[in-house]
């Protein structure tokens, strides 16, 4: 069996010989990598392991505080920004498990835009083809577990910023119910809407990641049958403008969902949808939650270092009044409880985690108008699950030319269910 240390050392050597040239990582931790790697390559020789993250090569998002340095947020503002005096949370808690972390990934500035890309620190293209986008917020996430340059990494997921750059890189993503893994030393982009999601190759490790960082046992997920399974498909709005090729794979996947015995019906979801759009129409709940994080400078006037695609968006929310705030949040409880009474009659929701393969990083920068429209289709699906407080994951959709991810949403607080449901999918998938 390979050691810990030589699959380390070959993703460094790949990371050296493009160092001029990297985009997907914003830090590298060579030397603490190499010494977590001996540790587990020792501990194993010894007969002990930490579980099963122990010797994990993995990466964490540019917003989770590393002690002894700024955490940047993928912001030039923030470069000169004091050091974190302690690890977030779930950095602690990764490091405790025997996970390798290998860098810090970059990011769009802020967390805040759905296209990945980023004007300080670079775009990093996608993972099957430079040209292309790779999604956003946790771009280099996305990339780095989709070239193998760590083999799972830390994001976080606001309105999609986990599942986006799992689908467009042909990754699995996994976003847990809010709140469920501690927020603490990760820079907030919505205190109500924030979470934190694993990116990896299988459900499986995502499954032990989450685990790890949510303070729970990372024991094996428990395998349950698909027959019988209530598959709800919320047809209608989130199909729109979806691509024939994403259209044909879905189908594809849920006609083999269907014969492996699963009970599929259609879960009308339009009209909560609408509510919520209304209800967030004079500010989204990021927007406006995002605006008090940054008021300082906004009320100063924007720093031009800032990507103007942040800075727009937050100055209009900022002149959103605190009544019309509490209004949103009020209602979006409400919506909340309805969308967990319509979610009684199924036990997942399916539907295309985005309506489209990635289109081409050259395209977006020379056309706003196609950007923004394709900024809010990357969202509209995704965003679903944490507008409405669901968990939700993303699964590659096989045999496409291009990746995009199918995108199953379980109910709030039935994570370790869903990644039960995920795990068996996955693996008629793969048959």
């Amino acid at each position: 069996m390979q050691s810990v240390r030589d699959r380390l050392e070959i993703i460094l050597s790949r990371l050296a010989n493009r160092a001029a040239d990297e985009k997907v990582y914003t830090k590298r931790y060579a030397g603490a990598a190499r010494a977590a790697a001996d540790a587990s390559d020792a501990r194993r020789k010894a007969g002990v392991s930490l579980g099963p993250l122990d010797g994990t090569i993995l990466s964490v998002k540019d917003l989770f505080d590393v002690a002894g340095e700024p955490t940047t947020a993928g912001s030039l503002i923030l470069a000169t920004a004091p050091a974190a005096t302690r690890d977030a949370m779930i950095v602690a808690r990764l490091r405790q498990a025997g996970a390798v972390i290998i860098g810090k990934t970059n990011m769009t500035e802020f967390a805040f835009t759905a296209i990945g890309d980023n004007p300080h620190y670079s775009t990093p293209g996608n993972a099957k083809d430079a040209s292309l986008i790779p999604g956003g917020s946790s771009s280099g996430a996305g990339v780095a577990v989709g070239e193998g340059t760590s083999e799972i990494s830390i994001g976080s997921d606001t309105g999609g910023s986990v599942r986006i750059p799992a689908s467009l890189n042909g990754v699995v993503g996994f976003k847990p119910t809010a709140r469920r893994v501690p927020l603490g030393g990760a820079y907030p982009l919505s205190a109500t809407l924030d979470s934190i999601g694993p990116l990896a190759c299988n459900v499986t490790d995502c499954a032990a990641a989450d685990a790890v960082m949510a303070g729970e046992d990372p024991g094996p997920l428990q395998p349950l049958s698909l027959a019988g399974l209530r598959v709800g498909i919320a047809r209608g709005i989130v199909f729109g403008e979806t691509q024939a090729e994403v259209t044909a794979a879905f189908g594809a996947c849920i006609g083999r969902i269907e014969r492996a015995g699963a009970r599929v019906v259609d879960l009308p979801i339009d009209d909560l949808i609408a509510e919520m759009r209304l209800a967030t129409k004079r500010g989204t709940i990021a927007s406006m939650e995002g605006a008090e994080v940054h008021a300082d400078w906004l009320a100063a006037g924007a720093p031009v270092l800032v990507d103007p695609h942040v800075t727009g968006p937050l100055s209009r929310a900022l002149a959103v009044p605190a009544s019309a705030y509490i209004r949103t949040i009020r209602r979006r409880g409400e919506l909340v409880l309805a969308m967990a009474q319509r979610l009684e009659a199924i036990d997942v929701v399916a539907l295309p985690t985005v309506p489209m393969v990635a289109p081409t990083i050259a395209a977006m920068a020379a056309d706003e108008a196609l950007r923004d429209k394709t900024e809010g289709l990357l969202l509209r699906n995704t965003q679903v699950a944490n507008q409405f407080d669901l968990c939700a994951i993303s699964l590659p959709m096989p045999d496409m030319a291009l990746p995009a991810g199918l995108m199953l949403m379980g109910r709030h607080g039935e994570d370790r269910y869903l990644l039960r449901v995920a795990a068996e999918v996955e693996a008629l998938l793969a048959g």
